[in-house]
């Protein structure tokens, strides 16, 4: 499901914790780095704050990303990739990510540079299963 503002959610198959850790696994599995793997509610937690599950994992390859950068710098401000994994308030579980279309076109980024980063889909895809 993609939203107009760029950002498609779909639904995990397990628990965000487990969600979380497949993604993780299959970014190293597939040779990509895994710049950070941000624990929102883990923060919040230690500020004295509750809130559902919710990380954000940051990743990439920099042969993919480097070129689109250097095409047009403010690329980088989407970039790397993200995943959001997260549960809503009944405990279901989902992942976030920016459309790919969406970066193109905020950035206009041509076609063929966006075709290493589209990757995305698919992995966002193995993780919810």
């Amino acid at each position: 499901m993609t939203t107009d503002n760029g950002i498609v959610t779909i639904a995990a198959a397990q628990s965000a914790a487990i969600t979380a850790d497949k993604l993780e696994a299959l970014i190293r599995e597939r040779g990509l780095m895994l710049f950070a793997r941000i624990d929102f509610a883990g923060d919040a937690a230690r500020a004295g704050l509750t809130m559902p599950a919710s990380q954000l994992i940051v990743f990439g390859n920099p042969k993919a990303g480097t070129p689109l950068m250097q095409a047009v710098p403010t690329s980088a401000l989407d970039l790397p990739l993200k995943i959001l994994v997260w549960e809503d308030a009944d405990g279901r579980a989902w992942l976030s990510y920016n459309a790919t279309d969406y970066l193109q076109a905020r950035h206009g980024l041509d076609a063929d540079l966006m075709k290493p980063v589209s990757g995305v889909v698919a992995l966002a895809e193995a993780a919810a299963r």
